[in-house]
């Protein structure tokens, strides 16, 4: 069941653009490779059309000159019309390469180079007499007949201006020798070369943006259609994985921006680092502003002395912290007395005045309840993590 034209209101997403770019779909515009190979075209007969035209005169001179031995010899004419030929075609083929190589670029610049074998297969919907009259009458068709007649309308007022005002100047040239006639002539073929480029340009000027907006207008999608492409990238385990991947990436970035705001970094001192914060102005708990282990754990540490934060070397306090507290929550109550230790101690050594020993350093002693080995398991029957 189709859906209509009037229900697709959202922009494409990147998914449906490419696939129909698999499918050969792009913006196009036919406008685009004609204006640039017209371009091409003038700046070479503007660059080297006079000595271009005067060679041509020379080579056309020259197709008419027979010497006795052509004529006693009428077996010779093929091989000297065949260097005629080929004299022409050197003489063009510069122009003939620059404008092929103009015309394959300007073809990408809208919807990019593209090859796709789809476009070219056989399709038995392009069979269908139905699909044939919709393109046939279709709006796409339709704008296509009116640009047809707009092109040619002011492409032929340009060429009737032109004939009008060099009228006098084209009768003449039957009565001028061959050489400067070719040059009058080049002449007035590049004006009207000139012209008509402008005319081109403006042309794809106008149908270059309104090929884009028209391939997107097609591409629009239905709010449905982005709901079911959502759930179907969603249900892939490859975009599960990767968005599962994504949001630890965050969270540990974020985690880690908190880690110099911590009072001090109890650690395992290898495997587990745990980094806490206390205001002693407030009346709540010491908060877990970031944990991990392993690879995480030293990322924390290294975190920790760029920014002159103390680390504490706890095995059991680590893991009992890293076991039975979440990011941004606060210690549990049993694990006050130990960590009340620690802080105390960190928050000794700032104060410690040169020639004054340093409080001692504490060996926290943890409650039966909170030890637990280095995968979580509990140490004792009533150890239970948080």
């Amino acid at each position: 069941m189709s859906e209509d034209s009037s229900d697709r209101t959202e922009d494409p997403t990147a998914r449906r653009l490419k696939r129909a770019r698999d499918d050969g779909q792009v913006a196009r515009s036919n406008e685009l490779p004609a204006a640039a190979v017209m371009i091409c075209s003038v700046l070479v007969l503007l660059t080297v059309g006079e000595v271009w035209f005067k060679q041509l005169s020379v080579y056309f001179a020259a197709g008419f000159s027979f010497d006795r031995k052509l004529l006693e010899s009428p077996m010779l004419l093929p091989a000297a019309f065949g260097s005629q030929m080929l004299h022409g075609l050197l003489l063009i083929l510069p122009l003939m390469l620059t404008t092929v190589v103009v015309a394959i670029l300007a073809s990408g610049a809208t919807g990019g180079f593209l090859f796709s074998l789809s476009s070219v297969l056989p399709k038995l919907s392009k069979l269908s007499p139905i699909s044939g009259f919709k393109r046939m009458f279709g709006a796409n068709a339709a704008v296509e007949l009116i640009k047809s007649i707009l092109k040619m309308v002011l492409i032929g007022t340009v060429l009737f201006n032109l004939l009008n005002h060099h009228f006098l100047e084209l009768m003449s040239l039957g009565s001028m020798a061959l050489e400067p006639a070719l040059g009058k002539a080049g002449s007035l073929i590049s004006e009207s070369v000139m012209w008509l480029t402008l005319c081109l340009v403006l042309i794809a000027l106008i149908d270059v943006p309104y090929q884009k907006y028209s391939f997107m207008k097609r591409m629009r999608m239905t709010k449905q259609e982005i709901k079911d492409e959502h759930k179907d990238m969603e249900g892939r385990p490859e975009v599960k994985a990767q968005i599962r991947r994504r949001q630890r990436e965050v969270a540990t970035a974020r985690m880690m921006q908190k880690v110099k705001e911590a009072d001090v970094i109890i650690t395992n001192p290898e495997h587990f680092a745990v980094a806490l914060s206390y205001d002693p102005t407030s009346d709540g708990a010491p908060l877990l502003l970031a944990k991990g282990v392993d690879h995480t754990a030293a990322r924390i540490r290294e975190e920790a002395k760029a920014h002159g934060i103390e680390i504490f070397a706890a095995p059991e306090l680590a893991r009992a912290l890293y076991f039975t507290t979440e990011l941004d929550q606060p210690i549990p109550e049993a694990l006050y007395f130990s960590v009340a230790q620690v802080i105390a101690y960190v928050f000794s050594l700032a104060q410690v005045n040169p020639g004054v020993d340093p409080m001692p350093r504490p060996a926290p002693k943890l409650p039966a309840s909170m030890l637990f080995d280095t995968n979580g398991k509990p140490l004792h029957p009533e150890a239970v993590p948080a």
